[in-house]
């Protein structure tokens, strides 16, 4: 696989950092930005999942020769 360990890398890399973001500002005391930010956070995360089952799909086609 092309993925391999990389992708969980960043996956958890934008989870430390969506959190540390998110703590911050609720300290300051802008929880409604501390709420968007994991919103985005969360949605960035799950673009790159749906790509990944996205190109897991279209190796299992490959493989079972569904193209076309």
């Amino acid at each position: 696989m092309a993925y391999d360990v990389n992708m969980i890398f960043q996956i958890a890399g934008i989870g430390i950092v969506v959190a540390m973001i998110h703590t911050v500002l609720k300290q300051m005391g802008k929880e409604d930005w501390a709420h968007w930010v994991t919103l985005i956070g969360f949605v960035v995360v799950l673009y790159m999942v749906a790509s990944i089952v996205d190109d897991l799909f279209q190796k299992i086609k490959g493989v079972f020769l569904f193209q076309g």
